[in-house]
């Protein structure tokens, strides 16, 4: 894929936590376009993330955000569609047509939905001890989980039989599932699907949580 970044361009700066998979997930969409960036980590444990500077980045304080040479966004799902748009010019990660945008927009609905309040909380309250009912999110995540075997038994990607920016989207906390203790090994089409997303030219996985958090 070619992608048209002017030279005279600084790469763009993505405001991350290391084991966030909201970050993650813009860090996988300017890989797989091959967009230069560099990486600042937020120390949010002594409130980085809330120092005025960030804020101006960030108004609620949250990560990721990305300063592409003064253009400033948040919102992991909305970076990744600005870097489509932006940057790709060969390759349809976000559809133009409109049953197959519909589709893409679905997944990245069940992002924000679903995937947050299943396999991300059930993490959050492994991983981090976040203040999190695991049961529940442990329930959402088989829900999800289960819809997620069907479809991929009958498609290659979430959308469809090609990758876009939904897969992008889901990748990285259903990767990351096994850290809140809910494992994969019953869900082969969701393995395989896995698989074809770490197959891309450029793929970057997730950073994993240290052992001793987990």
């Amino acid at each position: 894929m070619n992608v048209k970044f002017p030279k005279e361009n600084a790469p763009i700066k993505l405001y991350r936590h290391p084991l966030s998979g909201h970050c993650h997930r813009v860090q996988l969409m300017m890989s797989l376009l091959d967009i230069p960036y560099e990486t600042i980590d937020l120390d949010m444990d002594n409130g980085a993330h809330k120092t005025p500077s960030y804020l101006k980045i960030s108004p609620f304080g949250q990560v990721p955000a990305i300063d592409d040479n003064g253009i400033t966004l948040t919102d992991s799902n909305a970076i990744i569609i600005y870097l489509e748009k932006k940057y790709n010019n060969d390759y349809e990660w976000y559809p133009q047509d409109p049953v197959q945008a519909a589709e893409v927009q679905r997944w990245l609905s069940v992002a924000a939905g679903e995937i947050a309040y299943g396999p991300n909380a059930a993490r959050l309250a492994k991983v981090f001890g976040a203040n999190i009912d695991y049961e529940i999110a442990q329930r959402k995540t088989y829900t999800l989980f289960t819809v997620l075997e069907r479809i991929l038994n009958t498609r290659n990607y979430l959308a469809g039989n090609t990758i876009t920016v939904a897969d992008v989207a889901g990748y990285s906390y259903i990767s990351l599932a096994p850290e809140g203790d809910i494992s994969l090994e019953s869900y082969p089409g969701i393995r395989a699907w896995l698989e074809r997303i770490e197959s891309q030219p450029r793929f970057i996985g997730t950073q994993r949580a240290p052992l001793s958090t987990i």
